[in-house]
Protein backbone atom coordinates (compact mmCIF):
# COMPACT_ATOMS: atom_id res chain seq x y z
CA UNK A 1 0.00 0.00 0.00
CA UNK A 2 1.44 3.86 -1.05
CA UNK A 3 0.47 6.83 1.29
CA UNK A 4 -1.91 7.81 -1.37
CA UNK A 5 -4.14 4.39 -0.60
CA UNK A 6 -2.97 4.71 3.01
CA UNK A 7 -4.57 8.39 3.30
CA UNK A 8 -7.93 6.63 1.21
CA UNK A 9 -8.06 3.50 3.60
CA UNK A 10 -7.87 5.62 6.63
CA UNK A 11 -10.86 8.51 5.25
CA UNK A 12 -13.06 5.24 4.36
CA UNK A 13 -12.48 3.88 8.29
CA UNK A 14 -13.33 7.50 9.66
CA UNK A 15 -16.63 7.18 7.28
CA UNK A 16 -17.30 3.48 8.32
CA UNK A 17 -16.54 3.36 11.84
CA UNK A 18 -15.88 7.22 13.04
CA UNK A 19 -17.73 9.46 13.33
CA UNK A 20 -16.01 12.18 12.01
CA UNK A 21 -12.24 13.43 12.03
CA UNK A 22 -11.25 15.04 15.36
CA UNK A 23 -10.80 18.54 14.58
CA UNK A 24 -6.71 19.38 13.84
CA UNK A 25 -5.63 20.59 17.48
CA UNK A 26 -7.28 17.05 19.22
CA UNK A 27 -5.25 15.09 16.49
CA UNK A 28 -2.40 17.31 16.97
CA UNK A 29 -2.37 16.09 20.65
CA UNK A 30 -3.01 12.65 19.76
CA UNK A 31 -0.05 12.60 17.61
CA UNK A 32 1.85 13.83 20.75
CA UNK A 33 0.12 10.97 23.20
CA UNK A 34 0.98 8.47 20.15
CA UNK A 35 4.76 9.58 19.72
CA UNK A 36 5.02 9.07 23.65
CA UNK A 37 4.58 5.89 23.72
CA UNK A 38 6.95 4.96 20.78
CA UNK A 39 8.84 6.78 23.08
CA UNK A 40 8.40 5.15 26.26
CA UNK A 41 9.10 1.83 24.38
CA UNK A 42 12.11 2.54 22.95
CA UNK A 43 13.61 4.16 25.90
CA UNK A 44 13.45 1.55 27.89
CA UNK A 45 13.75 -1.70 25.47
CA UNK A 46 16.57 0.25 23.07
CA UNK A 47 17.73 3.29 25.71
CA UNK A 48 19.24 2.70 29.13
CA UNK A 49 15.66 2.82 31.04
CA UNK A 50 15.23 -0.56 32.36
CA UNK A 51 11.98 -1.88 30.77
CA UNK A 52 9.28 -2.85 33.25
CA UNK A 53 7.26 -6.43 33.19
CA UNK A 54 4.14 -4.07 31.68
CA UNK A 55 5.93 -2.59 29.02
CA UNK A 56 7.75 -5.90 27.60
CA UNK A 57 4.34 -6.84 26.16
CA UNK A 58 3.66 -3.63 23.98
CA UNK A 59 4.04 -3.78 20.60
CA UNK A 60 6.34 -1.13 18.63
CA UNK A 61 5.18 -2.29 15.51
CA UNK A 62 1.32 -1.51 16.71
CA UNK A 63 2.84 2.07 18.10
CA UNK A 64 3.91 3.29 15.52
CA UNK A 65 1.48 2.59 13.29
CA UNK A 66 -1.26 4.48 15.41
CA UNK A 67 1.64 7.54 14.84
CA UNK A 68 1.02 6.74 10.94
CA UNK A 69 -3.00 6.45 11.61
CA UNK A 70 -2.61 10.47 13.35
CA UNK A 71 -0.72 11.93 10.42
CA UNK A 72 -2.43 10.28 8.15
CA UNK A 73 -6.04 11.89 8.99
CA UNK A 74 -3.94 15.10 9.83
CA UNK A 75 -3.31 15.19 5.87
CA UNK A 76 -6.13 14.44 5.25
CA UNK A 77 -8.16 17.00 7.18
CA UNK A 78 -5.51 19.77 5.97
CA UNK A 79 -5.69 18.70 2.20
CA UNK A 80 -2.18 17.38 2.22
CA UNK A 81 -1.27 14.67 -0.59
CA UNK A 82 1.36 12.84 1.84
CA UNK A 83 2.38 10.99 -1.33
CA UNK A 84 3.43 14.13 -3.02
CA UNK A 85 4.93 15.72 0.07
CA UNK A 86 6.89 12.42 0.96
CA UNK A 87 8.19 12.33 -2.68
CA UNK A 88 9.42 15.68 -2.81
CA UNK A 89 10.81 15.62 1.01
CA UNK A 90 12.96 12.27 -0.58
CA UNK A 91 14.15 14.17 -3.62
CA UNK A 92 15.08 17.29 -1.69
CA UNK A 93 17.29 15.06 1.09
CA UNK A 94 18.40 12.99 -1.66
CA UNK A 95 19.93 15.93 -2.96
CA UNK A 96 20.68 17.97 -0.08
CA UNK A 97 22.24 15.31 2.65
CA UNK A 98 24.07 13.18 0.41
CA UNK A 99 27.37 13.99 0.40
CA UNK A 100 27.49 15.49 4.02
CA UNK A 101 26.31 11.89 5.29
CA UNK A 102 28.78 10.43 3.02
CA UNK A 103 31.23 12.38 4.19
CA UNK A 104 30.19 12.30 8.49
CA UNK A 105 33.37 10.81 9.67
CA UNK A 106 31.19 10.12 12.85
CA UNK A 107 29.10 7.87 10.84
CA UNK A 108 31.77 5.58 9.50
Amino acid sequence: MNIENAQQAVDEWIKNHGVRYFNELTNMAQLTEEVGEVARIIARRYGEQSEKESDKAKDLGEELADVVFVVLCLANQTGIDLQEAFDKKLDLKSKRDHDRHQNNKKLK
